[in-house]
């Protein structure tokens, strides 16, 4: 299908329609009373105490929703459940990363999972207040231990399996864990790699660490301390599965999750319990039209990110569907992987990044065409925007032409879907997000907050301007641990008269009101969904002995959405080593010190770097040299010259 001949816009299919959890009317009642609307949402929960207040808003931008209730997040992904009558409904189908490796789980077994890590975890000493750092790979034991944490009060700080010691051993010193759960090791492409001797160099020096609990899946062989290192399987496995969940308040914290900044420090943002979950259960339902009895829900996201907390564990168990779970990656053993798994349980819903769908087309549909991919209703992306040609792709080729597409805008600070369409009602629009959902508001405004108009037509350029939200809403964060004066200097201080929550991307309206969101607009890249901050990767450069400076910046790629671009130079005493060698060198040490996702695309030695009279790095003239774009505005610069001996360098 061409971009020519395509349609505009595609509604949804009258039979789509009438069987839809949403309708029309859900934006009227938010209309109508906003705070009503979050009431009845957060009364599709079970409360031990009832709440009377819905938001506290008078320590603004400290939000408070339903305040004065009391709830237990794990008693209302797995125990009411069972209680319904649902335990025999399948809670997880988890695919190991090697054909034959898989497991089901109903919530009948998830609830005598979760009962026996809870028990464990008191067994060893842990009280509601604690903070537990998870590092495991994508196996069942994950999901259960958030669960656990959740049950017991305890914050969940989970650190994705592909981080370093180093990153590791930071996310644990700022949230100063009691307990790290990882497991021996992880299978990666077809091999088992090692986790436990990360956290053994993470919390070497790590005072508040009393226990590290390894669950055994590889059988790699791992160094032991007696004392703090205790297997799963000794303490959890043997626990009575009996466990009462105890109430907590509706702002008892319930998870850590850290995100790059645009300095090179982490910032671990706060969740608490009943807005997320309020906000996690109605955005899953209504977006992705979630029938618990049928639906099988897929969403691709390691649970290392905010997408696997909101929409691969809290999300789908509150509402009692049945979800996939998978260990391992798209082209392992082959690139036919994804597809057989859809095929193999009958996929009805598949959630996954924009990367992934470029990736497929990449491939060729000869991968997907091979296979039954009937199963699937709806389709969903998020982490990025999706460029129109990829959605058209994705629905054509994996949704068969009908599967409407949830192209949803959120970030790890809102905590749940705040832009999205709803699959039975909006004719959506490919590359759009489309409209804030029923009860979040959301609004493109210029430097000055003044709300942009669309325009009269969809011809010619579209103001961009920034997108902000006006209203609190219940999943937000609460704060960055530890951090107070940072909250507000990087959330709202942009907008502070105006008391909106500055979201770090731009964005605009089209002619219909409907809202295009554009990217970052700050020092934060955005790789395959994964935010990695500018900061973060120059300090690991700048780490090298040969490196003097460095300045980093994200480039528009086909495949991630965005790729790392590096510019270094070298110290006096390395001027001379070898081109390929030090580059060679310096990627592999972004790899080893952030990620294997952080290591730059490019990277290119130079004479200097672009700064202006006061010594500022411009990146925005680097980031014009690496989309190759016409110079913007110099006039600033020491050295208008540079760019001859960067160009000349490249």
């Amino acid at each position: 299908m061409t971009e020519t001949h395509a349609p505009l816009s595609y509604p949804p299919s009258a039979e789509f329609t009438a069987q839809a959890n949403a309708a029309e009317g859900l934006y009227r009642d938010a209309e109508q009373d906003r705070l009503a609307f979050w009431a009845e949402q957060a009364n599709r929960l079970s409360w031990a105490t009832p709440f009377s207040q819905v938001l506290d808003w008078s320590e603004a931008p400290f939000a408070k929703w339903f305040a004065d209730g009391k709830l237990n997040v794990a008693y209302n992904c797995v125990d009411r459940h069972v209680e319904a009558g649902n335990g025999d409904r399948v809670a997880i189908y988890w695919e190991g990363e090697q054909i034959g490796d898989s497991r089901s789980l109903t919530y009948r077994d998830l609830q005598d999972e979760v009962g026996k890590a809870a028990n464990a975890l008191t067994g060893l000493g842990l009280v509601a207040g604690d903070r537990v750092a998870i590092y495991l790979p994508m196996i069942p034991e994950a999901i259960v231990a958030m669960l656990a944490c959740a049950r017991l009060g305890l914050m969940h700080s989970v650190v994705f399996a592909g981080y370093t010691a180093n990153a590791l051993r930071a996310r644990i010193d700022d949230a100063e864990a009691k307990l790290v759960i990882t497991a021996d090791g992880q299978f990666r492409r077809g091999k088992p790699a090692p986790l436990k001797n990360a956290v053994d160099d993470a919390v070497a020096s790590a005072d508040t660490v009393e226990h590290v609990l390894v669950v055994r899946r590889t059988g790699i062989e791992v160094d032991w301390k007696q004392g703090r290192d205790v297997w799963w399987h000794d303490v959890v496995d043997s626990a009575s599965p009996e466990h009462d969940p105890e109430a907590f308040d509706a702002e008892h914290p319930l998870f850590l999750l850290y995100t790059s900044g645009t300095t090179g420090k982490p910032k671990g943002i706060v969740h608490t319990s009943g807005g997320y979950l309020t906000q996690a259960s109605y955005t899953h339902h209504n977006i992705f039209d979630i029938k618990p009895e049928t639906d099988v829900f897929w969403c691709t996201a390691d649970i290392g990110w905010v997408t696997g907390h909101t929409y691969g564990v809290y999300g789908p168990l509150s509402n009692g569907v049945t979800e996939i779970f998978f260990e391992g990656t798209p082209d392992t053993p082959s690139q036919h992987r994804h597809f057989q798994i859809i095929e193999k349980y009958g996929a009805t819903i598949y959630y996954t990044a924009p990367t992934m769908v470029r990736t497929f087309m990449k491939w060729g549909r000869e991968f997907p065409d091979a296979h039954d991919l009937s199963s699937l209703r709806l389709l969903g992306t998020v982490g990025e925007p999706i460029n129109p040609e990829a959605w058209r792709w994705y629905r054509t080729v994996i949704g068969g032409d009908s599967a409407p597409i949830v192209d949803t805008w959120w970030q790890t600070e809102t905590g749940a879907a705040m832009i999205s369409p709803l699959p039975g009602v909006a004719a959506t629009k490919p590359g759009s997000a489309m409209a804030a959902l029923p009860g979040i508001s959301a609004k493109v405004v210029d430097d000055h907050g003044d709300e942009l108009a669309p325009p009269s037509t969809d011809e010619g350029e579209h103001a961009a301007g920034y997108l902000v939200l006006d209203q609190p809403w219940p999943s937000m964060l609460r704060g960055i641990w530890g951090d107070p004066d940072r909250f507000r200097e990087t959330y709202w201080s942009r907008y502070a008269e105006h008391g909106y929550y500055f979201a770090g991307d731009s964005a605009r309206y089209d002619s219909d009101g409907a809202i295009w969101v554009m990217g970052r607009i700050d020092d934060v890249m955005n790789v395959s969904g994964h935010r990695i901050s500018t900061a973060e990767v120059e300090s690991a450069l700048v780490g090298h002995a040969g490196v003097a400076e460095a300045a980093v910046v994200g480039a528009t790629d086909d495949t991630t959405g965005q790729a790392i671009c590096a510019f270094v130079v070298l110290t006096a005493d390395h001027a001379d080593t070898a081109g390929a060698e030090i580059i060679d060198e310096l990627r592999a040490e972004v790899a080893k010190e952030i990620s294997p996702i952080a290591r730059p695309r490019e990277l290119h030695v130079v004479p200097e770097l672009p700064k202006t009279r006061s010594g500022k790095i411009m990146r925005r003239l680097l980031r014009d040299i690496v989309e190759k774009r016409e110079l913007g505005d110099t006039s600033t610069l020491l050295d208008p010259g540079v760019f001859d001996a960067i160009r000349a360098a490249k």
